[in-house]
């Protein structure tokens, strides 16, 4: 672990105070990440970019929400699967999925093929096996949404990588869902 500063928005760096603000305003607080990110304005700039991009790719919420918590579950990230259970949440997703991408249980068939694919490409480092991609397609996906798979995942390795050398603690907002990794 490193000692890494929790800015506000009067210790941050002049770059970072506005992006800051912006985060308190879509928030309605500054969640901890973001208080890290900007020692390094660039990093936070550069995560919120694919943060909205991560929300116009052509997945469904829910869809969206299994690719940000396979990879934070696979990560093992102390913060953002608390996070994304509030996200989760916030967008109404069904607890029933909520569960079972924090707990590792069986998602409904589709959403299980994405998880499966997700996992497949962080574990094997963008080498899914030709028969995972096939169950991805016939599943429906595109191979857009296999793309857009990738923009999130780094998206995710920004924050999760983060989060453990900073171990961010989980804002307060988020606390009622801590969580702690099954391996």
């Amino acid at each position: 672990m490193t000692d890494l500063t929790i800015h506000t928005i009067d210790s941050a760096p002049q770059e970072a105070k506005s992006m800051l603000q912006d985060s308190v305003a879509s928030f309605g607080m500054l969640p901890n990440l973001h208080g890290v990110m900007a020692e390094a304005p660039g990093v936070l700039d550069s995560y919120k970019y694919l943060h909205d991009k991560a929300l116009k790719t052509s997945f469904s919420k829910e869809e969206l929400t299994v690719v940000w918590q396979t990879a934070n579950v696979e990560h093992g990230c102390h913060y953002c699967v608390p996070a994304h259970t509030g996200i989760a949440k916030s967008m109404k997703i069904d607890d029933s999925i909520i569960d079972a991408l924090r707990n590792e249980t069986p998602l409904p068939e589709k959403l299980e093929v994405l998880r499966e694919t997700t996992k497949a490409i962080i574990i094997e480092r963008g080498h899914p096996s030709d028969a995972q991609l096939t169950q991805f397609f016939d599943a429906g996906f595109t191979q857009a949404h296999l793309l857009e798979i990738i923009l999130i995942l780094a998206q995710k390795v920004m924050s999760n990588y983060i989060n453990h050398l900073a171990d961010t603690p989980v804002d307060d907002a988020f606390s009622a869902f801590a969580w702690q990794p099954n391996k």
